[in-house]
């Protein structure tokens, strides 16, 4: 476990970018250096991976070919950024991290959830201190989607994905307390972001 590690979970729409730069402000006003990350992506390799799996415009990959990727893009992401970033004292804070493959690439497209654990334990090997869900309904989250105007290949799933989605993110979030931090995220942003920063406060004493 990296206790400087908090990553954002959540369907598409939850508004994680707002969250993310909430917290990034919260921690450097305190006086923290911090590194703000995404997956897929976080180095120049994982974003060419990130383009790979998200352009509607590339061959559409197999469930395996796509938990594959992911996999390896964060594999790249820990060794050139989050583990660097770690050693130097710094935070590191990801749009979101393996949390995500259990609930896209394993419920939603049915993947074996047990080489999921498997591969982030020999791939990945690191689990965040605090993981922040944001949950919003389904509904909810593709309206704010549509209104950006462009969705990519993840993005245009159907409804039924998206609600297997958030059910098993509200699983793994119950069946592991201690770790994560569920916000309604279908509130103003402005809220959603108070209550994120709120128990970023908090978990931040329990380290000093």
């Amino acid at each position: 476990m990296q206790p400087r590690l908090i990553t954002l979970e959540g369907g598409e729409g939850a508004g994680k970018s707002t969250v993310l730069a909430q917290l990034r402000e919260t921690l450097e006003s305190a006086g923290e250096s911090v590194v703000c990350t995404r997956e897929p992506g976080g180095t120049p390799l994982a974003e060419q991976i990130r383009d790979l799996l998200l352009s509607p415009g590339h061959e559409p990959p197999t469930p395996e070919t796509e938990l594959l990727l992911m996999f390896a893009g964060r594999a790249q992401h820990v060794r050139g950024t989050i583990l660097p970033a770690l050693a130097s004292g710094s935070w590191v804070i990801s749009d979101r991290f393996t949390d995500a493959s259990y609930a896209y690439q394993g419920a939603a497209r049915g993947g074996d959830r047990d080489f999921i654990a498997e591969l982030e334990r020999r791939v990945v090997g690191i689990v965040p201190g605090m993981t922040l869900l944001l949950d919003v309904p389904v509904e909810t989250g593709l309206q704010r989607v549509r209104g950006r105007g462009t969705a990519d290949r993840i993005e245009s799933e159907a409804h039924g994905f998206f609600d297997t989605v958030r059910r098993a993110y509200l699983a793994r979030a119950d069946a592991e307390r201690s770790r994560f931090r569920v916000i309604d995220a279908s509130r103003p942003a402005t809220v959603v972001a108070g209550e994120a920063v709120a128990h970023l406060l908090a978990y931040r004493e329990t380290l000093l």
